[in-house]
């Protein structure tokens, strides 16, 4: 008996598109999924890349049409691996025809366009075909993120009392080039978006619970212009190897971002995150401690989640390193013998396992999230930004 397949159409074909794409090749080959990706087209811009791009990483037909894929009755799920600006337009437009969604985080470059968003989700949803959004929160598919969400369901860390988020990176220091990322109306915001995003996400995640109010927040933005381009984006994140102008443009959103919160469940919580922290690659950390047990993660370690048990006898309590491989972990029994690690890559090819059991009415490993969840992030980011605004304290019952 032949499996169901999902034809899939991708937008963008750039550092997400490559990492998208990945996933789509590699997830049938490592999980028995109810649902196999079929990779039918990808779509950008540049018709040159994606001619080379399009063999390359095994999709049937490109076009440099998004409205041709949204419209195409042959594609079940629509895939937006674009910049912020326009997920709202092309998300909107693929849940109109009846496909399922999946759209980059944030969900949106405003709160505004990520209400939209949600309206249309769901009206999907309701619809005959039932349609499904995910959001590419992609950290929740790290085992060791995964098992700290089991631990803490399971009561393992009991009452929680304190939070501590912090994403550091430092590739987008003066010599950086204006970027997409560096401008607010493509990009919403800047550190905020880009990388908080994720440490909230990774926050409400493991606690099960929502902030209540940000107390107060900074955005700083240190390097005021940058060198505009002059043509293509240049390699990696940081715009490498860039053609640029002679001349500079303002940049319009954060660098550097700190706030404090409180969770309706009274956790006090400390988040920062910037794009100017010398030494700092991929500094993606979260601590959380209850009255039972607390958690440390580092996705520069990602296969290990550090733990402490309090409830030992107190002279046999200490932090302990679980490695995260072993056969009763989550996602493990797809991957390596234990020790034997994985990488960023594989958090997305989870990802798209993921998606597939849930298409093919199967609960995933752990929960994914549609835009619905999506949203509620898209909230705090805008409390953020009023709070750092109006120099005051934001409850999120004023962010609708």
């Amino acid at each position: 008996m032949s499996k169901r397949t999902l034809n899939v159409a991708l937008i963008g074909s750039k550092f997400m598109g490559r990492t998208h794409s990945n996933a789509y090749l590699k997830a049938p080959m490592h999980f028995d999924l109810p649902v196999d990706p079929v990779m039918h087209t990808i779509t950008a811009r540049d018709k040159a890349d994606l001619e080379s791009f399009a063999p390359r990483w095994g999709w049937r037909n490109h076009t440099t049409r998004w409205n041709d894929v949204v419209n195409n009755d042959e594609i079940g799920l629509v895939d937006i691996g674009t910049p912020n600006h326009v997920h709202r337009d092309m998300a909107v437009a693929a849940l109109e025809a009846g496909k399922h969604v999946a759209c980059e985080k944030p969900l949106a470059n405003t709160l505004d366009n990520a209400r939209v968003m949600l309206k249309a989700a769901k009206k999907a949803a309701k619809s005959k075909a039932r349609n499904k959004t995910f959001v590419w929160y992609n950290y929740r598919r790290c085992p060791a993120v995964a098992l700290a969400y089991q631990m803490a369901r399971a009561g393992r860390l009991g009452k929680i009392y304190h939070v501590r988020c912090f994403y550091l990176q430092d590739w987008a220091g003066p010599d950086t080039p204006m970027l997409w990322r560096f401008q607010g109306n493509v990009a919403g915001s800047g550190a905020l978006g880009d990388l908080c995003a994720h440490s909230i996400d990774t926050a409400r995640f493991i606690m099960g619970d929502e902030i209540r109010e940000i107390n107060g927040a900074i955005l700083k933005t240190f390097i005021k212009e940058r060198v505009v381009l002059a043509g293509g984006a240049g390699g990696e994140i940081s715009g490498k190897g860039a053609k640029t102008a002679k001349k500079k443009a303002k940049s319009t959103v954060d660098d550097a971002v700190l706030f404090t919160a409180e969770f309706k469940g009274g956790a006090v919580a400390t988040f920062e995150a910037t794009r100017l922290s010398t030494g700092d690659k991929n500094g993606n950390r979260i601590e959380i401690h209850g009255d039972k047990g607390a958690i440390r993660f580092d996705f520069e370690r990602m296969c290990e989640l550090q733990w402490y048990d309090a409830t030992l006898p107190e002279a046999e309590q200490g932090w302990s390193t679980i490695n995260v491989s072993g056969p009763n972990h989550p996602y493990a029994e797809a991957w390596w013998p234990a020790a034997h690690a994985i990488g960023y890559e594989h958090s997305f090819i989870n990802q798209v396992a993921d998606m597939c059991f849930t298409l093919g009415r199967k609960k995933p490993v752990v929960p994914l999230p549609d835009f619905e969840d999506a949203y509620q992030t898209q909230r705090v980011l805008e409390a953020v930004t009023q709070s750092a605004k109006h120099r005051c304290p934001i409850k999120l019952s004023q962010v609708k």
